[in-house]
């Protein structure tokens, strides 16, 4: 058994530790921590919910703490980039709880915000900012921040970033930081991409890994229910009413399919909400403040929202769409079972769908135990139409060789296209 106390960190640092109600570092935390504290730079590999923050962040925390005088204006002197606003707004709140009382100011510029309010706050400098990619490029762009003075550099979830295209961005922001610096690295999976990136960005780094990547959390309970596509909304509302109160975290595929299956069961008396890349920030917010607080119960979510949620209690992540890329299924799944508590994850999967559990199954090295059904031939999805489909994204078209269902036809269905007619050629 290991404490805090044992691995290097300040007096005061371990007061705000215990004031928060920390008494035993995780794996990855005992690990990364010391290492971390002799500044050295850091590939951590860690299942979601074992703490990855603070094994980065009281690092951080007591190099700057080190620092005399104030940032200069405009200036930063650590940047932890993540791949979504929720976990850049999770990761700060979390570092604001161990720098209360402190002159350290962590600040956060995000997409779908106020930029010039942002720009007023880096105009000011800060000592740790907290970004996506994508919004500070746009400030670099405006000259409002200066990141020669930022001495440490830290890539949360770096994979998703990889897997989102930030890879070009990551290209612009690292030579823009001041050099000599630490950089630490830290994700629950380790695609082949994501090994150069650590070889471009790394110095010598100190590996750092408590479970194999692709593993899921070992406190979470998986299986899957095989069904027919068209069964999924009865199956879902049948395992909601088993546990009414329970805060069960639920995935689709796509923005559209997210927002329909959420506005369904609120139809039928189900307290849920909806978070995807259609809603504004403060739509978001308020919607995981809700979850959290358990006024809503039933939260819908797209893989925007697989790494950005920290709830120790969510009891159930119901995969009812399988994710295109495998490593999203264990991000997902590792929404449950958070702080040492016990989850279970469900996936739903039909016909069409049987291909990705394949590929989940080769990740994560196992195969999820069968709750119900029986595994079907594998069904070709049909491929989205580049530009087209009001809301259909990948996997969401019929499947071929299928009739299509019933229901509401969509107008630009409904009707046969109009045939142009020929122009007449004038007299000469």
């Amino acid at each position: 058994m290991f404490d805090f106390d044992m691995l290097g960190l300040s007096p005061a640092l371990l007061s705000a530790i215990k004031a928060n109600g920390f008494d035993t570092p995780t794996p990855i935390q005992n690990q990364a921590i010391p290492l971390a504290l002799d500044g050295h730079d850091i590939l951590g590999l860690a299942q979601t919910g074992t703490g990855k923050t603070l094994a980065f962040g009281l690092p951080l925390i007591a190099h700057l703490s080190e620092a005399t005088g104030k940032p200069a204006p405009r200036s930063v002197r650590a940047l932890i980039l993540a791949p979504t606003r929720e976990l850049v707004n999770q990761i700060a709140d979390s570092l604001r709880a161990f720098t209360t009382g402190t002159p350290l100011k962590v600040a956060t510029v995000v997409g779908g915000q106020s930029i010039g309010r942002q720009i007023a706050t880096l105009a000011r400098g800060t000592d740790i900012l907290v970004a996506t990619p994508g919004r500070l490029i746009d400030l670099m762009d405006r000259g409002a921040v200066d990141l020669r003075t930022a001495q440490h550099l830290v890539l949360d979830e770096a994979d998703q970033m990889l897997d989102l295209g930030f890879i070009h961005a990551l290209r612009r922001i690292a030579p823009a930081l001041g050099t000599p610096r630490q950089t630490m690295l830290f994700s629950a999976t380790m695609p082949k991409q994501m090994e150069e990136l650590s070889r471009a960005y790394l110095t010598n780094p100190r590996k750092v890994q408590v479970s194999p990547p692709g593993k899921a959390a070992d406190k979470v309970t998986q299986s899957v229910v095989y069904m027919d596509k068209a069964d999924k909304p009865a199956k879902l509302r049948e395992i909601l009413d088993r546990d009414p109160d329970a805060l069960t975290l639920v995935f689709a595929r796509t923005k559209h399919g997210a927002e329909k299956l959420m506005k369904g069961l609120v139809a039928d008396g189900y307290n849920a909400a909806s978070i995807h890349g259609n809603k504004s920030q403060g739509q978001r917010d308020r919607a995981i403040k809700a979850f959290r607080d358990g006024t809503i119960t039933t939260l819908v979510a797209t893989d925007v929202a697989a790494r950005g949620i920290d709830i120790p209690g969510v009891a159930y992540v119901i995969n009812y769409e399988l994710p295109d890329t495998p490593d999203n299924y264990v991000h997902r799944i590792g929404r449950t079972a958070r702080a040492g508590r016990e989850g279970e994850a469900i996936a739903f999967c039909s016909a069409e769908e049987v291909d990705l559990l394949v590929q989940i199954e080769k990740l994560m090295k196992v195969e999820i135990p069968v709750a119900g059904g029986t595994r079907p031939r594998a069904v070709a999805m049909e491929k989205p139409q580049r530009g087209g489909g009001r809301g259909r994204g990948q996997g969401q078209g019929k499947p071929q060789g299928h009739a299509k269902p019933a229901g509401r036809v969509m107008a630009a269905e409904a009707a046969p296209a109009k045939r142009r007619r020929p122009r007449r050629r004038r007299a000469a």
